[in-house]
């Protein structure tokens, strides 16, 4: 039998003592008798998963070791259960343990009650590095810092100097940052699809200058990326509405700047929410406007909702038409009613799964799909001005208006705030200063209306392209159509009601 000597070493800094002074240390315990070194470089002592350390338990367990020595008792563990794991093994298998700088003699009942009084120190240590860690990158993050990670698609490192902190930026790579807006110009016609991205790229022959190979998965994060989006109060707004903490104020947010998201100190762990996660105003340029963003974006958050695990087979209109009494979708059932033709109708999922809804009656899906074809057809002739898409200009005005009005809402809202301890010669300052604002919000509203003549930006080309050869269209393509048209179809007592994107 031998003596064993651990020692371990994550990171190798100035400040720490390196493997070879570990043993030089434990060798003076074992008084010039025979040992064994067992040496776990580069691992974390939070937890057991350590090659060496796990040989020294294997020949503990053949009887092979008398005694372990470490220079100091967090060098084999910083776990308390790891601890008394480990030490409930010695002792079934009479192995002594030595920490050579602590003294501690595990033979006694106080040796014993010490050391695990010194793991719990161990552990609290960890655990408040851990914390200072998390609270630094938190802090610097919220101040625009580049917080390291993958460089995005599109840009290079620049190192540059805020608010006397050094630090770095993205810079535009020009071939990079073209490649980037030809993804969101595609992706931003209602029609179109991660796919058909893919199919451009691959028929003119546009590659990855990184050396990769594009997909889909990777061209959705791109366009998910508020590391590329001009940040204007939409921006603001979005990301309010999805519960993400913006860190900046709304009056920040001018059409200029990019954005930065990060991981919350609550983070939603869900991939796909931004709820908890906290935005950042960036300090390079945005390149894409916040209209063809939010446009990308909004149709990731869509299809996340609409690729449920019972993708529309029987219907393009699934997903889409809800009852209009209790508000749940209509479902297709088909019913042979002992005819040769299959007859598909609509009915209230939450009559069928609970029969607590009297339904909509019955809706024929041939009927409804007539009608809504016939609708959709009339709709699109009403835009006789839509012959093409029209590129969105920013108006720096309309931006100032949607600005403002933020700040007056949250301006009546902390007067609202103020009303339940008010005394009445405050809650007459209250009452006039809220008709104040109301007033002014209402005429910024009408200012709104009036400016805001923008065009759909929808390619009417295209989708009255898929009108026209209606009964050659593939279902998935009838439903992208349906989805950039119609927001929602309610159905009860006979009457359909429309509520139309455009």
């Amino acid at each position: 039998m031998y003596d064993a000597i651990y020692a371990r070493q994550s990171i190798e800094k100035v400040d720490s003592i390196s493997v070879e002074s570990q043993i030089d240390f434990c060798s003076y315990e074992t008084r010039g008798g025979k040992y064994k070194k067992y040496i776990d470089k580069g691992f974390s002592g939070k937890n057991t998963n350590r090659p060496a350390f796990e040989e020294m338990l294997k020949d503990v367990e053949k009887g092979l070791i008398k005694r372990v020595i470490v220079y100091k008792l967090d060098r084999i563990s910083r776990s308390i259960l790891d601890f008394s794991n480990m030490m409930e093994v010695f002792q079934k298998y009479h192995v002594e343990f030595v920490s050579s700088t602590e003294k501690f003699d595990t033979s006694t009942p106080i040796g014993r009650a010490m050391l695990n009084i010194c793991i719990v120190f161990a552990q609290l240590e960890r655990e408040t590095i851990q914390k200072r860690v998390a609270d630094a990158y938190y802090s610097r993050s919220k101040k625009g810092f580049y917080m390291g990670g993958r460089i995005p698609y599109g840009f290079s490192l620049k190192e540059t100097v805020i608010n006397g902190v050094k630090t770095a930026k993205y810079e535009p790579v020009e071939d990079e940052i073209e490649q980037i807006k030809i993804m969101y110009s595609i992706y931003s016609q209602p029609a179109k699809t991660l796919g058909d991205v893919l199919r451009y790229f691959s028929a003119h022959d546009i590659k990855h200058l990184r050396g990769k190979v594009w997909c889909t998965a990777r061209i959705s994060e791109l366009l998910r990326n508020p590391i590329y989006v001009k940040a204007d109060s939409e921006i603001y707004e979005f990301y309010k509405n999805q519960g993400s903490d913006v860190i900046n104020d709304a009056a920040d947010f001018v059409g200029e700047n990019a954005c930065y998201l990060y991981k919350g100190e609550t983070d939603n762990r869900k991939q796909y929410s931004l709820e908890n996660k906290h935005l950042v105003l960036a300090p390079h340029k945005g390149i894409i406007s916040s209209t063809e963003w939010l446009k990308c974006r909004m149709k990731c958050i869509n299809n996340r909702q609409v690729a449920t695990s019972h993708k529309a087979k029987n219907s393009w209109l699934v997903g889409k038409v809800k009852c209009g009494n209790c508000g749940y979708a209509l479902v297709v059932r088909k019913s042979d009613r002992r005819r040769k033709t299959i007859v598909r109708y609509f009915v209230c999922s939450h009559k069928t799964s609970s029969g607590l809804c009297d339904g909509c009656g019955t809706v024929r899906a041939d009927d409804l799909e007539n009608f809504m074809f016939e609708s959709i057809k009339n709709k699109l002739a009403d835009f006789k001005v839509l012959t093409g898409t029209s590129e969105h200009i920013f108006d720096p005005k309309i931006n100032e208006y949607k600005i403002k009005l933020s700040q007056i809402n949250k301006e009546i809202d902390e007067l609202l705030k103020k009303v339940i301890t008010a005394n009445s010669v405050l809650m007459q300052y209250i009452n006039e200063h809220i008709e104040k604002l109301d007033e002014e919000r209402k005429q910024i509203s009408e200012k709104l209306i009036s400016l805001s003549k923008e065009s759909t930006d929808t390619d009417i080309s295209a989708i009255t392209d898929y009108i026209s050869h209606w009964d050659e269209t593939s279902l998935e393509d009838k439903i992208l159509v349906v989805d950039a048209l119609i927001k929602v179809i309610h159905i009860a007592d006979g009457k359909i009601e429309i509520t139309w994107k455009i």
